[in-house]
């Protein structure tokens, strides 16, 4: 292999499951197929015990389907609150134990640990902090320790729950080749099923496939999958910063009293900032809008929210404030959103509420914009100019 063997990169997963139901302090919950998520006809599975896993039941799933599944199962209602809150608790442990990490998602870190088996040893290192992050939140974690953050990854949940597995440099293959390609992160169901029909289950029959044809058939990504079959991943752990807000606003070249035109700007900008919320994987629990007048007087208000990065969602909060500061009927020179309190995290893993085609439809449009830029796709209402 390629990569540099002195690396040294742990992955530590925060058990979605676990947070939901430690707070309930109630055994009757051990050992039994328990689903979190959307009470409602149309919610969604935000995590599930390992033993209703066992009937197919996953994140993102419908719960009506997942109920037609495992029509035993024990449902909870997720606490989106308490599971930032409890992330938080983590961040925290780790930003006092380690010089550098990345902040993946509200529920994964990687960590940096090269050098240190000089002085600790990166295992003994690993294995030391679960049971500090354990002993100090309570809560269950599992991690992997490997020259990569992909090998590290997959290392991770392979292990779970409550677990630590070291993939020691020089037997990367060995522990890649016979798992399954579904484990492996970047393939996602279409590809999965592709490579199923074409008779290729493992990693290693993957790994087998020349570069030439993965290009061929999948294009940049496939290129990118033979490199992961490979366990090439050269990506660095990027330090976690908290960044406090998001925000645009706009000056108009003529100041208007247009309701219409000032909805449909309010609209454009609330757009494009969640889209950005959502390209850096994070969630807003806050929204505020600022009106500037004529005569320069600057108003502004603002609503806690559930977390969400849904334009759906923060349209109608942005709106909402708009309307109650719009009390002058005076020209308007400026408006602004600004979305607070953010947190990491995916639309999937908050939305309880909302279908699974509401899901795939962000991720649709969210995927033209990445390609051919954020002003491509717009919504009707904001499209007065």
């Amino acid at each position: 292999m390629s990569q540099d063997l002195h690396r040294q990169i742990a992955h530590f997963d925060l058990d979605c499951f676990f947070v939901a139901v430690e707070r309930l302090k109630n055994s009757r919950l051990i050992g039994k197929p328990v689903i979190v998520g959307g009470m409602g006809g149309r919610g969604v599975v935000a995590a599930a015990s390992y033993e209703a896993r066992k009937f197919g039941i996953h994140s993102a799933l419908p719960m009506k389907i997942a109920r037609r599944l495992c029509p035993g199962a024990i449902i909870l209602e997720g606490d989106y609150e308490e599971y930032v809150k409890r992330s938080a608790e983590v961040t925290d442990i780790i930003r006092d134990t380690v010089p550098l990490f990345e902040k993946a998602s509200i529920d994964e870190f990687y960590i940096d640990l090269t050098g240190m088996d000089k002085f600790f040893g990166c295992s003994h290192f690993s294995a030391g902090l679960k049971q500090r992050l354990k002993k100090e939140s309570g809560l269950t974690l599992s991690y992997g320790l490997a020259i990569n953050k992909l090998i590290s990854k997959i290392a991770a949940n392979e292990i779970k729950p409550d677990g630590g597995k070291e993939v020691r440099p020089g037997h990367e293959q060995p522990f890649l080749d016979p798992l399954s390609i579904i484990k492996m992160p970047g393939i996602g169901k279409e590809t999965a099923m592709d490579l199923l029909k074409r008779g290729i289950s493992t990693i290693r029959e993957l790994r087998e496939i020349p570069e030439e044809m993965m290009t061929a058939k999948f294009g940049k990504n496939g290129l990118e999958l033979s490199r992961r079959s490979m366990g090439i991943d050269d990506s660095p752990v990027r330090p976690y910063r908290e960044q406090r807000s998001i925000s645009t606003e706009t000056t108009f070249q003529q100041d208007t009293i247009d309701i219409a035109f000032l909805h449909s700007q309010l609209v454009r900008m609330v757009e494009r900032i969640a889209f950005e919320l959502r390209e850096q994987n994070k969630l807003t629990g806050c929204v505020s809008v600022k009106i500037r007048y004529s005569n320069m007087d600057t108003a502004s208000r603002q609503k806690s929210i559930e977390y969400t990065n849904g334009d759906h969602q923060l349209f109608k909060t942005a709106r909402e404030l708009f309307e109650k500061l719009y009390e002058r009927r005076m020209l308007v020179r400026l408006i602004g959103v600004r979305f607070t309190s953010l947190v990491p995290g995916t639309h999937q893993m908050h939305l309880f509420e909302d279908t699974q085609e509401t899901i795939r439809l962000y991720e649709a449009i969210d995927s033209v914009k990445h390609r051919f830029g954020e002003g491509l796709v717009v919504r009707a209402s904001g499209l007065r100019s």
